[in-house]
């Protein structure tokens, strides 16, 4: 299984009064990471936007660990979860520069087409992201 890696610094406005990451913030690290992964499949969402499709998250899950503080570097790791052609779900799990486990979760998304938000299907609509898809799920990305 192909997992990506993402180190990112800690921003002083990404933390709230209690001194650690606001837990918001993390969805953001997500999407940085799942932009990094299919990047690293050799894709960009701004191509699948061209065609008028977008992918919204459908479903989040996070758990809390360990807290984050400004000045960390955390590393954002990001892999495929699952993938059936219509739905995927990516993985993360966010460590902090000593190794230590933080936060772990998932996202769920389908396509849409981005003016009415019908479904599609990701086979059919872009056979090489599902091909690379496949590869991931298989460890041959």
């Amino acid at each position: 299984m192909l997992k990506v890696d993402t180190t990112i610094e800690v921003r002083y406005q990404e933390t709230d009064q209690m001194g650690v990451v606001y837990h918001a913030n993390y969805l953001v690290w997500f999407e940085i990471g799942r932009t990094k992964f299919i990047e690293k499949l050799g894709f960009k969402y701004a191509d699948m936007e061209k065609n008028n499709i977008v992918s919204p998250v459908i479903d989040v899950q996070v758990s809390f660990k360990n807290p984050i503080r400004y000045g960390d570097q955390p590393t954002i790791y990001t892999w495929l979860e699952s993938y059936d052609g219509l739905r995927t779900v990516y993985g993360y799990e966010i460590v902090n520069q000593h190794g230590k486990v933080a936060v772990t979760g998932t996202t769920k998304h389908v396509i849409v087409k981005k003016d009415n938000f019908r479904p599609l299907s990701l086979r059919k609509a872009f056979p090489e992201w599902h091909e690379a898809y496949m590869k991931s799920l298989e460890g041959n990305a």
